[in-house]
């Protein structure tokens, strides 16, 4: 799981920095003021949780089992949900895709909340 995690944190790191990218130069323009800060909120939670991604490679190279992929699996789904809805809702205008946008943010709170039980279970077996 460690390279599959480790792999998700990078193209998610490199597509959330050429996405940035391409907001700022490209779209600056195109979009409204509006549509150009929730398409970075996108990026930004998107660069944020592919660093928990790569926390989260390194806590399963240290402590595997179920709750550090779980939640690892979370962040991801989080970023393609919450992320993911911004951009194509920016994009595409469809304001129905901004439903698909809380499942996401539920995604990172249950990573979250899973990485907070897995260390509650680390300092109670200390």
């Amino acid at each position: 799981m460690f390279r599959t995690f480790l792999m998700m944190a990078a193209f998610f790191g490199f597509t959330g920095v050429g996405l940035g990218a391409f907001a700022a130069h490209g779209l600056k323009g195109r979009l409204s003021a509006e549509y150009l800060a929730i398409f970075q909120t996108g990026v930004l939670y998107q660069l944020i949780h592919c660093l928990a991604l790569l926390g989260v490679a390194l806590l399963v190279a240290h402590i595997p089992g179920r709750l550090v992929n779980w939640a690892g699996f979370a962040f991801a789904a989080g970023i393609l949900l919450f992320s993911g809805s911004l951009y194509l809702l920016t994009l595409t205008g469809v304001s129905r895709l901004g439903i698909v946008t809380p499942f996401g943010g539920l995604c990172f709170l249950f990573g979250w909340a899973t990485l907070g039980v897995l260390a509650w279970r680390i300092g109670s077996a200390a």
